[in-house]
């Protein structure tokens, strides 16, 4: 059977990894007494798009926790660079085909809407020219779009498909006049959108990447879909369906949520 007549699968594919410079042991970490990597497995697993789904990591405390929990896993390398590169490997020990979409959820955000997850999957399929797919969000305040911890995203439609044009940790659009003209201006461009870190990538873009070196870009900004943009590939994005909570970056995120009733927690 050629490949354009085989089933595509969709994979999700949750990395992990202890060394965690803002927040260590960061996926061990407990939520309501529940580990955080567990609460991300869980909605993963809600996705009932996906035909499968397992952990990615290189930490062995990580790896029990999950399978004492029922969940797959794949130990990967110590070595990688980025959450991508873990993801490429793990398409290398599953055999998945190159026509395959694996998705990446990222493990600090248990409170991701897996329509989301189903949304840049469908992003993807339809944008055949694009090797990888994202999600974006309006930025509403000023302070959002200074922070250098939210990662900003510029976009471009052309013949009906949105794609991106750079990623940044800067306050990107910058509206010129405004600069230049409003000292007191504390209102972000009308165009400026947070970058959410959810990806769908086919897989043949995983085994290309793997090969390529992390380039200027990607370095400086310490962004690992500058990669991409920096080889020629094209990143499918639209603005998502529906809001993405925050994720889990520092001790206060993490108080935050167990600030919530567990209720409410479980009912995002």
């Amino acid at each position: 059977m050629s490949s354009a007549l085989m089933p595509v699968k969709t994979h999700i594919v949750i990395p992990a990894r202890l060394k965690s410079t803002r927040l260590p042991n960061k996926p061990l970490l407990t939520i309501h007494g529940k580990p955080m990597i567990i609460w991300v497995a869980e909605k993963a697993r809600l996705a009932d798009f996906a035909d499968d789904m397992c952990i990615a990591t290189d930490d062995e405390s990580i790896a029990k926790i999950c399978l004492d929990a029922g969940f797959d896993v794949v130990m990967t390398s110590s070595e990688h660079a980025s959450g991508t590169d873990r993801l490429a490997e793990v398409a290398a020990i599953k055999g998945w085909a190159a026509h395959d979409i694996v998705v990446n959820m990222q493990g600090d955000e248990p409170l991701v809407p897996p329509l989301l997850l189903e949304q840049v999957k469908t992003l993807l399929v339809q944008d055949a020219k694009s090797v990888m797919a994202t999600l974006c969000e309006p930025i509403e305040d000023f302070d959002t779009f200074m922070r250098p911890s939210v990662v900003k995203v510029v976009s471009q439609t052309s013949n009906g498909q949105q794609r991106a044009l750079y990623f940044s940790r800067a306050p990107i659009p910058c509206n010129r006049d405004v600069v230049l003209t409003s000292e007191n201006s504390k209102q972000p461009p009308k165009n400026a959108y947070r970058h959410l870190g959810l990806y769908a990538y086919r897989v043949s873009l995983l085994q290309q990447f793997v090969h390529w070196s992390q380039t200027p870009l990607e370095i400086l900004e310490s962004l690992e879909q500058l990669r991409v943009l920096e080889n020629g590939g094209h990143i499918a994005i639209a603005k998502a369906a529906c809001s993405l909570p925050a994720g889990v970056d520092t001790q206060e995120d993490l108080d935050r949520l167990n600030a919530m009733s567990l209720t409410d927690f479980q009912d995002y």
